[in-house]
């Protein structure tokens, strides 16, 4: 017996034991921590696009040039996802957790003090270091604390924070722009974002399969009190690991075995041109609206309406997702937003913008947040924030190219119809992909 001796015991055990009963208070709370988690970060990440406009005005700032600071942003989250989050399958999940927190708060709350254009680089750079490390810790710990008929429906609730946040800062900052300027979007999210430190130190405890795979120092003792904190009995002994055991080392080539490597480079692709279309559209919706002649404020609403219909979108996916084969769900989603996209660059004229962005955002963004589920489900305890973390990374290289792409694109003169039609092929090819992942 192998590595999977000791993930299979373990998994037993926990799910024995979080599927006895109903889901605690405890169990709720820390769901609900990791969606307020994805609300900020949503937030956080998409207040660069609510206050481009005026910053490129304030600072004098071309398009090409914000494109970069779009870019630099999500750089970051995918050397975070690759290289940073990988160390809370070493560290453990809640440290990982109350670090990236504090490193996001404080740079974001710095990026409102910023006055050069090299300084906002630098800091939405780190802000993206932290985001990127936060994400795979988030999606791996809600797996870990939610008993498995409903695993994949609490990943994509967390994940559906993302969205939700980016939604809500929309409605905060259209408002807020006129009145206190840009620099205060940056400040309200930052706070957010800190007043979270408190809650993951007091109220989120380590996760029960990091425990049990690991064993750090008084793990027994910190499992009992967690199980003791979602009304479960507690145990005498850790199960005990098969003495043929050998503990995976968590890297990327552990993600490449024989075993697994299909289906890790299909989700890496699917994660790639998926992230390609969906930062294109997140990043510059606001400014493509702009350019096409409607006001600021519309800008922004605009992007609420794509944020808007991904949280529907999600809630639905994430339902049906007990219901039918998750691949399938997702494979389904993002066609139908290819479609949704080239339909609107040929027929723009006679269609309304916004309700076309909110049916866009039910579909694709309700198809990439359960690519985070399926990524849960590919990996076992010893390499899933790794193989989450390297799925999100190197798909955020896609994300990179997106905005970057599009800046240079709305920089030439190019339409939003015609943008629309160009990113429309990539999730073509997610949607392709997705299918192959093969996962219930």
């Amino acid at each position: 017996m192998g590595a999977s001796s000791s993930y299979t015991a373990n998994s037993d055990f926990l799910d024995d034991t979080l599927d006895r009963g109903g889901i605690s208070a405890a169990q709720l709370l820390i769901i609900t921590i990791a969606l307020l988690l994805n609300i900020v970060d949503g937030y956080d990440v998409m207040a660069m696009a609510f206050t481009a406009h005026s910053i490129g005005e304030a600072l004098q700032i071309s398009p090409a040039h914000l494109g970069i600071l779009f870019s630099v942003a999500l750089a970051g989250m995918m050397i975070g996802a690759m290289f940073i989050a990988p160390f809370s399958d070493i560290i453990g999940r809640r440290k990982m957790l109350l670090i990236s927190v504090s490193v996001i708060g404080v740079s974001v709350c710095l990026t409102g003090l910023a006055t050069e254009l090299w300084q906002m680089i630098g800091l939405r750079a780190i802000t993206g270091l932290g985001v990127g490390s936060m994400l795979a810790s988030l999606a791996a710990i809600s797996a870990e604390y939610t008993p498995s008929r409903y695993r994949s429906l609490a990943v994509v609730t967390i994940t559906a924070g993302y969205p939700l946040g980016a939604t809500l800062g929309g409605f905060i900052a259209a408002p807020m722009i006129p009145v206190y300027g840009w620099q205060s979007v940056f400040f309200a999210g930052g706070a957010a974002t800190l007043l979270m430190v408190p809650a993951i130190y007091f109220l989120v405890p380590e996760s029960l399969q990091f425990l049990l795979a690991k064993r750090p120092a008084n793990a027994l003792q910190t499992l009992n009190l967690a199980l003791t904190r979602m009304n479960k009995p507690t145990v005498s002994e850790l199960p005990p690991v098969p003495e043929t055991a050998i503990k995976e080392k968590a890297n990327v080539l552990s993600l490449l075995t024989e075993d697994r490597r299909v289906k890790t480079l299909t989700l890496w692709s699917t994660f790639f041109f998926c992230f390609i279309c969906l930062y294109f559209l997140m990043s510059w919706i606001p400014k493509l609206v702009v350019n096409a002649g409607l006001s600021e404020s519309q800008g922004v609403y605009g992007a609420v309406a794509l944020n808007g219909g991904g949280v529907v979108g999600i809630i639905t996916l994430g339902w049906m997702s007990a219901r039918m084969s998750l691949s399938k769900l997702i494979g389904s989603y993002l066609s139908l937003a290819a479609l949704g996209m080239i339909l609107f660059a040929a027929v723009s004229d006679s269609l309304p913008l916004l309700p076309i962005l909110f049916i866009i955002g039910f579909f694709q963004l309700g198809g990439f947040t359960g690519l985070y589920a399926v990524a849960a489900k590919i990996y076992p305890t010893e390499v899933r924030t790794t193989g989450v973390g390297w799925a999100i990374g190197l798909g955020r290289f896609g994300a990179v190219v997106g905005p970057y792409v599009g800046g240079v694109l709305i920089a030439g003169g190019y339409s939003m119809e015609s943008n629309f039609f160009l990113f429309a092929l990539p999730l073509l090819i997610a949607g392709a992909l997705s299918y192959r992942l093969a996962v219930k």
